[in-house]
């Protein structure tokens, strides 16, 4: 089973920065690569960063690419969302998921593909 827990998020000025955090509390964190998503008021869930672990590669969204990083510590099962240079177009809810290795690489970027979730986190931008 993976519980998915996520913390960091708040208010920040632009061009501040911010570190979301996603704990595993489950105990197959390496079973599953991790994406973090962001959703604002009327739209979808929308694709931010993932990590491939047995690949060792990271994926971003154009518009995070260079500002954003993610990262991962498999001792503490968890993962982390580095934010730099935020932009209030930066401001939404940002959630944490869990795909299957199964999955392949294609499904990183899609949330329906995602098996499990964290309970999201607010992140505001103020310009």
């Amino acid at each position: 089973q993976v519980q998915l827990v996520e913390s960091g998020g708040g208010l920040v000025q632009a061009g501040g920065s911010l570190r979301l955090s996603c704990a595993n509390s489950g105990r197959t964190f390496s079973d599953y690569n991790m994406g973090w998503f962001r959703q604002t008021p009327g739209t979808d869930y929308k694709f931010v960063a993932a990590i491939h672990w047995s690949a060792g590669e990271t994926y971003y969204a154009d518009s995070v690419k260079g500002r954003f990083t993610i990262s991962g510590d498999n001792a503490k099962n968890t993962v982390y969302l580095h934010m730099n240079s935020l932009k209030p177009e930066d401001t939404a809810v940002y959630y944490c998921g869990a795909v299957h290795k199964s999955r392949g690489f294609y499904a990183l970027r899609d949330w329906h593909d995602y098996n499990y979730w964290g309970q999201g986190t607010q992140v505001t931008v103020a310009s």
